[in-house]
């Protein structure tokens, strides 16, 4: 169990876990169980960013600040498999373009143009978030949408053969232990710290997820790495978009 606690935290963030132990490669294939934990410390670093710079500078400029941070913190892991993922499904007309069009490090326009509007998005959704509850949503949006995308590993098969795989591991099926290990670390946050009324904001991450699966199946067959990191990214600025639309009608008294 420590051995997929660390290939997670190692896999997800650029700290060096690595160091605590030798980490076999085994562990890295069944690390699925453990991504949200990951999420507590790149979720959790993102919300103390926030929390303690909003009252010193404007929101904006701690919203921009948390997410420099998690960059930093995860070497824009996430972030190379979203651009691939426009840059494939935008360029790709069929399954093996779509890959090889995945595989390219170099970053095409589809690319550009969807990292820009993410991160608009993303930006602008954050800051619309009343400052209450802002740092709560950034530490529970990261970890719950982490084990959501863990979920492709269920769902759909790899796409790839393993030696294409860029970082040369293949994740396997999780078995019922690995799923309750998931969900609970997942889940833990947001019962912990969330307000009831906003847990109706992950109802539109599942949508996000449930069209990015349909997408894979049908345009793939399957998923890749990047499909897990695009899906991460997607599924949590869902999980925002709704808290913010939450915060909207409980200030205007809808709800």
């Amino acid at each position: 169990m420590l051995d997929r606690l660390l290939a997670s935290l190692t896999l997800f963030t650029r700290l060096p876990f690595w160091r605590i132990k030798n980490i076999p490669a085994q562990a890295f294939e069944r690390a699925t169980d453990f991504w949200p934990v990951a999420g507590w410390i790149t979720g959790g670093a993102m919300a103390i960013t926030v929390w303690s710079t909003m009252y010193i500078v404007p929101v904006s400029i701690a919203v921009i600040l948390a997410i420099i941070v998690r960059l930093l913190l995860t070497g824009a892991f996430h972030e190379d498999g979203l651009g691939d993922l426009f840059d494939g499904f935008g360029g790709g007309r069929d399954a093996e373009g779509i890959l090889r069009i995945m595989k390219d490090s170099r970053t095409g326009s589809y690319g550009v143009v969807g990292m820009i509007i993410y991160y608009l998005l993303l930006f602008n959704t954050l800051i619309l978030i009343p400052p209450t509850i802002l740092s709560i949503a950034l530490v529970v949006g990261d970890p719950l949408c982490k084990a959501l995308t863990a979920q492709l590993t269920n769902l759909l098969p790899y796409a790839r053969n393993i030696e294409e795989s860029k970082t040369h591991t293949v994740y396997n099926r999780m078995g019922i232990g690995s799923f309750v290990i998931c969900a609970i670390t997942g889940l833990l946050p947001a019962i912990i710290l969330l307000p009831t009324m906003y847990f109706a904001a992950f109802s539109l991450s599942i949508i996000i997820f449930a069209i990015l699966v349909y997408m894979m199946k049908n345009k793939l067959s399957g998923y890749t790495g990047d499909c897990c990191g695009a899906t991460f990214l997607l599924t949590e600025l869902g999980f925002y978009m709704g808290v913010m639309v939450i915060s909207i009608l409980q200030t205007k008294g809808c709800i």
